[in-house]
């Protein structure tokens, strides 16, 4: 109200001020019609984008798309992950079950992993997985795109030489997939003496694991809980 009061009495004013009152409105209007600028409206920094944690790539920005179910493993949980798999990472045969961005296949391969097979069945996050890969220029990599239960149902998954050191299972959690996964892992016998297995899930999911796979650690954040187990030999 303020404003259009003083507006009534510079009407009433001398010419000089009244023109000086509609010269500043008409300047107030040309601004409050402008468009709201680029820097606030564009995507928070850093929103789909992943961090390589450790190893040959660190601190590499790699980027990947909107997909739903598609929730990379944090850095804090990664890098936990990684010190548990420390001796056993270096020349070690990867198998990422449900991909995704890459978090955990592309970390182990800048860890000093032999070979990730990431397997993805949405075209576009796998499409970015190649772009990824050949962006690290990371000959050990190497993009499946298909779904997690038909390739461990497949003829190749049987035929898998070597086997797999370390596997990484990390579905949507909404899927339920865990068991299902681990009882055909056993079935497909595609895992190495000693081999590891990580497992994330939400703090309340349930399955069973194998007898020969042993807890080795086990923690929880905030509504993740991870595990790690180790393969028993025969």
């Amino acid at each position: 109200m303020d404003e259009w009061r003083t507006a009534a009495d510079m009407d009433s004013a001398k010419p000089a001020k009244a023109l000086s009152y509609h010269f500043f409105t008409a300047r107030r209007e040309k601004a409050l019609s402008k468009p709201v600028a680029k820097s606030l409206t564009k995507s928070p920094k850093g929103s789909n984008q992943l961090r390589i944690i450790g190893g040959l790539w660190r601190g590499r920005k790699l980027g990947f798309p909107d997909v739903d179910g598609l929730r990379p493993t944090g850095d804090r949980i990664r890098e936990t992950l990684f010190n548990w798999l420390a001796p056993d990472i270096q020349g070690a045969h990867c198998l990422d079950l449900f991909a995704g961005s890459g978090a955990l296949g592309l970390e182990a391969l800048s860890r000093g992993a032999a070979s990730s097979l990431l397997i993805e069945r949405d075209s576009r996050a796998a499409a970015q997985l190649n772009a990824n890969l050949e962006l690290l220029k990371a000959d050990g990599g190497k993009v499946l795109q298909m779904d997690a239960l038909g390739y461990l149902g497949t003829a190749t998954a049987q035929r898998q030489t070597p086997r797999f050191d370390v596997v990484f299972i990390d579905p949507p959690f909404q899927l339920n997939l865990w068991q299902a996964v681990i009882d055909r892992i056993e079935q497909q016998q595609l895992l190495s003496e000693g081999a590891a297995i990580y497992i994330e899930s939400g703090l309340h999911d349930q399955y069973l694991p194998p007898a020969s796979w042993r807890l080795h650690r086990d923690k929880t954040s905030g509504s993740v809980h991870y595990r790690l187990f180790y393969r028993d030999a025969p």
